[in-house]
């Protein structure tokens, strides 16, 4: 399935976990006067801690027994004053903590996004939108929520774990080191439900990218699921990836409550211990009731951390879980990079020409074999053909969203290969038959591609492409917001924008994609004439199903499986009487075909 984990041998997944945290780790760098500063905060707090119970158990051998009362109230000022101050400590390491690790975040979460708008176009032909989005918003979470909450509350645990193992081995040797015997079997316990618990974790973080991928499918198909009777069918596997990520949630959450009861044996037998040993100690004078009222209370907060960390520990399997396919999409090969040497595109005159072109988006099966193209500057080539011909992946190498597998695409004499993608791009413009509209204004969506365009420039583009006056009827005129993908405009006016940004962007060359074919016949002579505004004087490959819209045009370019099998103007092939005639003449009606 698209958007899994890669499979990983057993050995390798400890290596494997290591590096990611490693990696993740260096997200610290930029903050390394702020980690010193809550490091400090933390071992204040953890002190504090740690001298809590020293100081109770001094007072009842040194205070309480023999009666001085004046010391006890004083001992209690002191121990007062060591808990406000641990208090203090332990909120202002909280916020330090929690204000890197949101900056941390945040800057995962740039990254991701950088990420996403330079992958290349063939990521997008097999990755699923839901799970890219699952990636950025619930694997990030998972982290946030792990890392962002608690790491701050681990990070004391473990510094108060270290100052009480310190103090009581400080205080009483044989008694420390009885306490500390649990500790072995803490570790194992850990480890054999951390190692149970990552796979599962693991696979919570798969199941929830798949179920986020089919809601956004349900999301944006619901017309077409009605339409097709699929409602039934799709609420069945959508189910199925629902019980699929309950059941991934309940084998984890299952490893979680065996654990924690574990960890309480462990707690209780490590306190039957002390009181026993700890007891004897005191009945026979080898220690003080009050050094063994220390290590009760220490026992109590020696496994309070322990627990924590070890919540901790089994937590982080998911959040890791969640970081590794985060840098699985970091680590995706970024877009077609520019050459070392590539220089900036000059001023296109618009003379485009395909050299032997071959190319497969697998490498296995080629879509175009060996297409030869010249457009002069000016021209009108029209692409027609059935679908899957290869007439947009012609479109899509010309713009280089793809490198070509043989040959070679030049714009005046230049291999687009040999140029900056940029410089490329930002003088080929290009009108598709479903256009993205956003959530901006008009004004916003007509300057999409030259976001500093002046109003008068924008209004300029708008009243060439015929939409000047719908706009100043809208109840804001160009500051009027749009809905998602501009929803409550129709098919023609959401074309109508799109001729708009193409305008305004001013390209040398210009695609058009089967820019009328989803809008009604009033509509399209508008679209129509604001095309032809927008064709004069430039380079032009026009995709288009309906052959009475290319009858103008200086080339017609007739691609089936990947080869261009006639070419000329319309004219010339009817008078062929071949591929093309008999496509034209079909769409006509025409009682009998020709050719």
């Amino acid at each position: 399935m698209r958007g899994s984990s890669p499979i990983v041998a057993p050995e390798q997944k400890a290596s494997r976990q290591l590096s990611t945290l490693q990696r993740f780790l260096q997200y610290l760098k930029p903050y390394k006067k702020e980690v010193f500063i809550a490091l400090t905060l933390v071992a204040i707090g953890a002190a504090s801690q740690a001298l809590g119970p020293f100081l109770i158990g001094w007072s009842i051998d040194n205070l309480i027994v023999p009666g001085n009362l004046q010391g006890l109230i004083m001992i209690l000022v002191v121990l007062v004053a060591v808990y406000i101050g641990g208090i203090l400590a332990i909120r202002a390491q909280i916020y330090r903590v929690g204000w890197i690790v949101q900056n941390m975040l945040a800057k995962l979460r740039q990254d991701i996004f950088l990420k996403v708008q330079s992958l290349p176009i063939s990521y997008f032909d097999r990755s699923e939108a839901g799970d890219l989005m699952s990636r950025l918003l619930n694997d990030v979470s998972v982290i946030d929520q792990t890392f962002g909450r608690t790491i701050a509350q681990m990070l004391g645990n473990f510094f108060s774990l270290l100052g009480i193992i310190i103090a009581m081995l400080a205080i009483n040797l044989r008694l420390g080191i009885l306490s500390n015997l649990v500790v072995p079997l803490m570790i194992v316990t850990t480890s054999l439900f951390a190692r149970w618990a990552r796979q599962r974790f693991r696979l919570t973080r798969q199941t929830i990218g798949n179920l986020s991928t089919k809601i956004e499918e349900g999301i944006s198909s619901v017309r077409e699921a009605q339409a097709f009777n699929r409602v039934s069918l799709n609420i069945a596997e959508f189910d199925a990836l629902n019980a699929a990520n309950r059941d991934a949630n309940v084998n984890a959450v299952a490893i979680t409550a065996a654990f924690l009861p574990s960890i309480d044996f462990l707690n209780t037998l490590a306190t039957g211990g002390v009181l026993a040993y700890g007891g004897y100690l005191a009945v026979t004078g080898a220690a003080t009731v009050g050094t063994v009222t220390a290590f009760l209370l220490y026992v109590q907060q020696f496994f309070r951390p322990i627990q924590i960390l070890s919540q901790f520990y089994t937590q982080a399997q998911s959040a890791l879980a969640a970081v590794e396919r985060i840098f699985w999409l970091l680590d995706e090969p970024s877009q077609l990079n520019d050459a070392p040497d590539a220089v900036e595109m000059p001023a296109i005159e618009g003379d485009v020409r395909f050299e032997n072109v071959k190319f497969g988006y697998n490498p296995n099966q080629l879509v175009l074999k060996g297409v030869n193209i010249h457009a002069k500057p000016g021209q009108m080539i029209a692409l027609v053909g059935p679908t899957g011909a290869g007439k947009s992946t012609i479109i899509n190498l010309i713009l280089r969203f793809y490198d070509v597998s043989g040959g070679a695409v030049k714009i005046d004499g230049v291999d687009v290969r040999r140029v900056t993608q940029a410089s490329l791009r930002r003088q080929i413009g290009i009108v598709l038959q479903d256009n993205i509209l956003f959530g901006g204004t008009v004004a916003e969506n007509i300057a999409f591609g030259r976001p500093q365009a002046t109003q008068a420039e924008i209004e300029a583009a708008a009243q060439v492409a015929n939409l000047h006056e719908f706009i100043t009827s809208l109840p804001q005129g160009y500051c009027t917001l749009l809905g998602e993908r501009g929803a409550s405009l129709s098919q023609g006016q959401r074309q109508l924008i799109s001729i708009a940004r193409a305008v305004l962007v001013n390209p040398r060359i210009l695609i058009l994609d089967e820019a009328t074919s989803s809008i009604d016949t009033r509509t399209e002579a508008l679209v129509q004439a604001a095309i032809a505004r927008l064709l004069s004087g430039r380079t032009s490959f026009v995709i288009a199903h309906r052959l009475s819209t290319v009858t103008q045009a200086d080339q017609v370019l007739v691609v089936q499986e990947g080869q261009i099998v006639e070419q000329g103007t319309h004219t010339e092939l009817m008078a062929q009487q071949g591929v093309y005639a008999n496509l034209y003449s079909l769409q006509l009606g025409a009682a009998t075909p020709v050719g």
